[in-house]
């Protein structure tokens, strides 16, 4: 009795087992020699889910750990690495599909639909995707960057293949697609380096001389901790304008690239302090009033 029940399970375990193989051989689309199968299908999907994971591990480590003995700039390792993941993923894609027998050349009626598909309701996607790796490769802009594109102003964090993510100083993320990188003007204010200029403009009275404002502006500026001493602060005498003197302090920072609004606060603040301590005249507008000869008559 046990054996005969034993025998039973052992049938049904096999009839299970050619069930499942038979569902797993079962085509779907046959061109050629090559067969389409639920059971290639299932194993393409585990390959690429690996594939994937593989590869965003060797971008990490390459990125991480080996770029970062370097130096190389945060932002060119982040690109390299993400250069280097999408060849090993293209590379695994045609290794994979010709380990699991898959004849790429049955696949050419498929490619000339994704074309023609391509052509009409993918362009933008293709065109960002395209966009991204010309963004990689040339790297006009770079991880950690300060940009302006249209009207986003910010720090870039991430650049993908379709898009890139910019933060701004209110801590909004911004999403703007690659494409925009290429066919717009942007301003990349730490393209070379992290030092960048700032201008403050200010007027001062008639009777001030502009030699003495020149020192008390270079002070203020050289007592600030976020002006680099390297290049050096400068001041300009700009205008003898209608109602007062102008000038134009010039100060180098690379700890206020992402705040220059809070520098220049900071520097009008001292600056009106100093003025007001040292008795600097600010200007106020004037204007002249003539009167023409004959206004008594008009008067009476």
């Amino acid at each position: 009795m046990p054996q005969e029940i034993n025998e039973v399970a052992k049938e049904k375990a096999q009839g299970f087992i050619e069930w499942i193989q038979e569902i797993l051989s079962y085509s779907l689309i046959k061109s050629g020699d090559s067969s389409l199968t639920i059971g290639l299908i299932l194993t393409l999907i585990f390959s690429f889910v690996v594939l994937i994971v593989v590869t965003e591990w060797i971008r990490r480590f390459l990125v991480h750990k080996v770029l970062a003995r370097y130096k190389i700039e945060a932002g060119t390792r982040a690109s390299i690495g993400t250069i280097v993941k999408y060849v090993l993923i293209l590379a695994g894609v045609f290794s994979i599909l010709q380990t699991n027998g898959v004849d790429l050349s049955a696949f050419g009626i498929l490619a000339g639909a994704l074309g023609v598909g391509i052509g009409f309701g993918l362009q933008n996607i293709t065109n960002n995707f395209i966009s991204g790796l010309i963004i990689l490769f040339e790297q006009p802009i770079k991880i950690g960057d300060r940009i302006e594109v249209g009207n986003v102003y910010g720090d870039v964090i991430k650049i993908s293949a379709r898009s890139t993510m910019i933060v701004t100083n209110d801590n909004i993320t911004i999403i703007v697609p690659n494409s925009q990188f290429i066919d717009s003007q942007v301003t990349n204010w730490s393209h070379n380096d992290r030092n960048i200029r700032f201008g403050i403009g200010l007027g001062v009275g008639y009777n001030e001389d502009p030699e003495r404002v020149r020192r008390i502006l270079m002070e203020i500026a050289d007592g600030h901790p976020g002006v680099l001493k390297t290049p050096k602060p400068d001041v300009l005498f700009e205008e003898i304008a209608g109602s007062s003197l102008k000038m134009l302090l010039r100060v180098w920072t690379s700890e206020y690239i992402n705040r220059p609004n809070v520098l220049k606060s900071d520097l009008y603040y001292a600056i009106f302090k100093k003025f007001t301590e040292e008795k600097i005249e600010l200007p106020y507008p004037q204007r002249d009033l003539h009167l023409k000869s004959g206004f008594d008559n008009l008067k009476n």
